[in-house]
């Protein structure tokens, strides 16, 4: 029994497992479902609204805007380490021909889903899912691309490099392009206030991540939530600040308990509950009725499973023209691959698709695009067949490249 929970944490299943769940319950007893994801706990003027009115505190609010802050706070927590010293984001010469890459996987599928909408004359009413199927879900594109490649393929780090560069845009993205109404910037001054509270925690010492969580997390939770900007990246300001290795030791090194700083104690006591709560935004995020498919499904579908292998495949072929040169052991082949791989966008395409369009048939017709991404993995293990690509098996390289000495080369 435990081994079989340690497999649904490890392989992010959870999520899976409550996004059919959520589908059947939809389709099977409507009402009963939406009655559990619109329950009201309670309403309160202390967690404001855009436009004045009482907020009603539902289910759905705690799952999507208070529990998903812990998801994105681990992501941002990657995207950090990957900025430091040692972190594949840290040397140039690393990250050049990924980060390209990335470029071109947000503005392929952008592209693919603006010209489908005008196309198909539903731009007006479309256009502002453009961000929808620029998302790569990384859990599900590692999984699928250590099908195609084997573990002790370069092109594995190539991939989370790419999808870690994606999560850095995409949350940019949501902080910039979907706030909730009109921003307040003057409650910004509260993240910033936790930032400082932080600091002068870590001055003094302060190694359990709690106080930080707690105090600071919650203090730029509710300014994120007041200025209007979505609160579930309002935890983001305070993983810097907590004390953390000055070094990186390498992607997604969850297992590496060696480490016992405040940033990584953070992550090895959520990173499970995490798995939890991205189980219960499936339930809660992906009942829809079958009924809802139409072109916004569609368009979301195609431009994640075409438009992102389109774009990753055509910027990192300019960027080797460039002089950015792929890893050793990756042609344009493989690219082509791992554009697929990347095409399953998942959780961050169904959270965008709830901020980009109001609730009703179009948002739930790009959910569905979202959930019929994982196409993408069928396309991507067809393609690497057709293309003979060869597994390399052995010990994932990207542990290899956590041991290695640090290189210019």
């Amino acid at each position: 029994m435990r081994g079989s929970i340690r497999f649904l944490l490890e392989n992010s299943l959870f999520l899976v497992l409550g996004a059919v769940a959520a589908l059947l319950w939809a389709n099977l007893d409507p009402h009963s479902y939406h009655t559990l994801v619109h329950l009201e706990l309670f309403t309160n003027d202390w967690v404001g609204h855009p436009h004045g009115a009482h907020r009603v505190v539902s289910l759905g609010f705690i799952v999507n805007e208070a529990l998903m802050a812990l998801f994105f706070a681990i992501a941002g927590k990657e995207v950090w380490e990957a900025t430091l010293p040692g972190g594949p984001l840290n040397n140039p010469r690393q990250a050049a021909s990924p980060l390209f890459a990335t470029l071109g996987g947000m503005i392929g599928p952008a592209l693919v889903f603006l010209t489908g909408a005008l196309l198909l004359g539903h731009f007006d009413d479309l256009h502002n899912g453009w961000a929808v199927p620029t998302a790569t879900d990384i859990a599900f594109s590692y999984l699928v691309a250590r099908l195609v490649f084997g573990p002790a393929h370069p092109a594995i780090p190539f991939l989370l490099l790419l999808a870690i560069a994606d999560d850095a845009l995409g949350l940019i993205i949501i902080a910039v392009f979907y706030p909730q109404g009109p921003v307040e910037l003057t409650w910004m001054l509260l993240p910033v206030a936790a930032v400082l509270g932080g600091l002068v925690m870590r001055r003094f010492r302060v190694i359990s991540f709690w106080p930080y969580l707690l105090i600071c997390g919650f203090i730029s939770w509710f300014g994120f939530h007041r200025a209007n900007l979505h609160p579930a990246l309002g935890l983001l300001p305070i993983i810097p600040i907590m004390p953390h290795a000055h070094a990186d030791q390498g992607l997604f090194h969850w297992e590496n308990l060696e480490r016992n700083d405040t940033l990584s104690a953070f992550e090895h006591w959520w990173k499970n509950p995490v798995e939890v709560i991205l189980g219960l935004f499936g339930l809660f995020n992906a009942g829809v009725a079958f009924t809802a498919v139409s072109t916004p499904t569609w368009l979301v579908a195609v431009a994640l499973v075409a438009g992102k292998p389109l774009g990753i495949w055509t910027f990192g072929y300019l960027g080797t023209k460039l002089g950015f040169a792929l890893p050793p052991g990756m042609r344009r082949r493989e690219l082509l691959v791992v554009g697929c791989t990347a095409g399953i966008g998942f959780t961050v395409a169904i959270f965008v698709s709830g901020v980009a369009f109001p609730a009703g048939p179009v948002q739930d017709a790009a959910k569905i695009g979202a959930l019929f991404s994982f196409a993408a993995a069928i396309v991507a293990l067809v393609i690497g067949r057709a293309l003979g690509l060869q597994r390399v098996s052995g010990e994932p390289l990207i542990e290899q490249l956590d041991r290695a000495p640090p290189s210019d080369h």
